[in-house]
């Protein structure tokens, strides 16, 4: 671990005493894992604590765990991963939290902390399903307004669940259900029998 690192994990250690879940370092990167009736305080203190100074939240995502690491992950489903930058200190975090249940996957807005954190919690609802709980504007971002579930979940269906096409008859665009057979996606290795000779 770099000497930056080493100093940035002791000043959270310090800081953020039980707070922390899970402090690791990997690929020359800090990962902060939180619970989520932590994220919000937690979220308050890096920005206004003068050690630690995280004033940008550069990107926040969701992520899917149904399937991770080729095997069948043990923990909650859904996550919200932020990254943070401390321009003062010049370096960087990854704060991670774990929304509790899997059916509603709920964790608190940061909105109010960094406000660049509207259109990624926007982004993370509408493709990941993930809500967050004191967001001014949840609404879908990047789907129609009518589209059903979400699209970067596991185990939604690679050709969704509707389609829409122009019906001449009623001079409109409808939506109907997939007419297509849902196939498994495989790709193919072709060779010549002399490649690598």
């Amino acid at each position: 671990m770099s000497d930056t690192l080493s100093v940035l994990k002791e000043r959270l250690e310090k800081v953020l005493g039980k707070k922390v879940s899970r402090l690791h370092e990997a690929l020359g990167e800090l990962t902060l894992v939180v619970r989520s009736e932590d994220y919000l305080e937690v979220a308050k203190t890096l920005r206004d604590e003068p050690s630690l100074g995280f004033d940008q939240l550069m990107d926040l995502c969701g992520v899917d765990y149904s399937e991770y690491d080729n095997s069948t992950w043990e923990g909650p489903r859904f996550a919200a991963v932020s990254h943070l930058l401390s321009v003062k200190h010049n370096w960087r975090l990854r704060l991670r939290v774990f929304a509790p249940v899997d059916h509603y996957p709920l964790v608190a807005s940061v909105t109010p902390i960094w406000n660049s954190a509207n259109w990624f919690e926007r982004e993370a609802f509408d493709l990941y399903g993930i809500l967050f709980d004191g967001h001014d504007d949840l609404r879908r971002i990047l789907t129609d307004y009518g589209f059903i579930g979400h699209p970067f979940r596991k185990d939604f269906p690679i050709s969704g669940n509707v389609e829409m096409r122009y019906d001449p008859e009623q001079k409109r665009v409808i939506y109907q259900p997939v007419t297509i057979d849902p196939r498994e996606v495989t790709p193919r290795v072709i060779r010549e029998e002399s490649y690598g000779s």
